[in-house]
């Protein structure tokens, strides 16, 4: 395989796994580490930037876990492009669907980023910037290729990104409660399913709180992550005893009998609500706000 413009300054380990999709990763790093891979007849390393004109030695390999992404039908695609809230030569923000995975896999043959790509012929390198969960709604980031998805991704893991997001949590939260630190353990079970849990030897996490609204059985929240673990706002709601509207993985014993048609909605009540970051072009500040879910929304109108 000859690399491309778009693939330039890209890691080996990085492009292989896209390249085999479906792949386990540790066997796409079993190939690297034996020299089966090659770069301009060489042997490489994972962390290997790649260069335009590189040739890329892939071996052939079929397993039972690769296949091939399937293909978006018009309904999906005419929902994608009408979630598109800004587009440019670098960047992609949309507001994501509640429902959708962003990407393939455990079962998933076609996600977000997988039908974006076969939309049109200039999105076939788009690449996430960031995930967000299935049953999440609102701002997800997408690099137009690899080149400008690097300086995004480095914003993120320095937590340069500003993130807000609004949550609808049973019962009551309480005032003084503006800011959750409890460490967080990810575990995965034998179905590939995470879970996370509050242990003191997980990974550090903290989630600013503020009131936006309270209902008789619930509290609309503005909810502001400044870590990026998996399922953190869930799980530090669910800690402090007041779990998310619709979370049926985390969800607290004390509300699984009350508040009647809130137990009953499927609807998961998060949303990413603002997102602002540096452009990778020219570093100026882009951001997007999007608007509620309408499930979301006609959860809180029944409220009112």
């Amino acid at each position: 395989v000859r690399i491309e413009e778009m693939q330039h300054g890209q890691r080996l380990d990085n492009f292989l796994l896209r390249v085999l999709k479906g792949v386990p990763r540790s066997r796409v790093y079993r190939l690297i580490r034996r020299g089966e891979v090659r770069v301009n007849k060489k042997r490489s390393k994972p962390e290997q930037r790649l260069e335009r004109g590189d040739q890329v030695r892939i071996p052939p390999y079929a397993g039972p876990e690769q296949s091939q992404p399937g293909k978006p039908g018009e309904g999906l695609q005419e929902l994608l492009f009408a979630s598109v809230m800004h587009e440019d030569e670098a960047v992609l923000i949309l507001n994501k669907p509640a429902g959708l995975a962003v990407h393939g896999g455990s079962g998933i043959r076609l996600g977000l980023i997988e039908a974006l790509r076969q939309m049109r012929p200039d999105w076939r390198h788009l690449e996430l910037a960031h995930r967000l969960d299935r049953d999440t709604s609102g701002c997800l980031v997408i690099a137009k290729n690899p080149i400008q998805l690097k300086p995004i991704q480095e914003q993120f893991k320095a937590r340069d990104v500003e993130k807000h997001y609004l949550a609808l949590v049973h019962g009551q939260w309480p005032e003084a409660l503006a800011e959750i630190t409890v460490p967080l353990q990810r575990n995965e079970l034998s179905g590939g399913e995470r879970v996370v849990k509050v242990d003191p030897a997980g990974k550090p996490a903290r989630t600013l709180f503020r009131v936006r609204q309270r209902f008789a059985d619930a509290t609309l929240l503005e909810v502001t992550p400044e870590t990026g673990r998996t399922h953190q706002i869930r799980v530090h709601c669910q800690h402090a005893g007041h779990p998310i509207v619709g979370d049926a993985r985390y969800v607290h014993s004390r509300h699984l009998g009350s508040n009647g048609h809130l137990n009953q909605t499927r609807t998961l009540c998060l949303h990413a609500w603002k997102i602002r970051f540096r452009h990778p072009a020219d570093g100026a500040a882009l951001s997007a706000a999007a608007p509620l879910d309408r499930h979301f929304q006609q959860i809180l109108d029944s409220l009112q």
